[in-house]
């Protein structure tokens, strides 16, 4: 909930932040912009866009810990993606 939380308010001083640079037609850019930037974040975390040799390779040398912490931060990233995106495609069709 943590992270949801910083999420909404983040999304919020995006939307303010737009509204105050481009004006209201443009309030969706910077909090589209860091959802965006979260949701890349956390798919190279999860190994999503990597071949998978690499993956292979990736779950054969690390450990417990670094793939726990690796998921913890891809989970973590996607928390603070889903309020941005939903405050920018909201702002984007008020």
């Amino acid at each position: 909930m943590k992270y949801i939380g910083i999420g909404t308010i983040l999304s919020i001083l995006g939307v303010i932040c737009s509204i105050l640079i481009w004006g209201t037609e443009e309030a969706h850019l910077l909090s589209g912009l860091l959802g965006g930037i979260f949701i890349v974040s956390a798919m190279l975390l999860s190994g999503a866009i990597a071949s998978g040799d690499r993956m292979r390779a990736n779950f054969a040398t690390e450990t417990n810990e670094d793939r726990n912490e690796r998921n913890l931060l891809m989970n973590n990233a996607l928390l603070l993606a889903i309020p941005n995106i939903i405050v920018a495609i909201f702002v984007y069709y008020l």
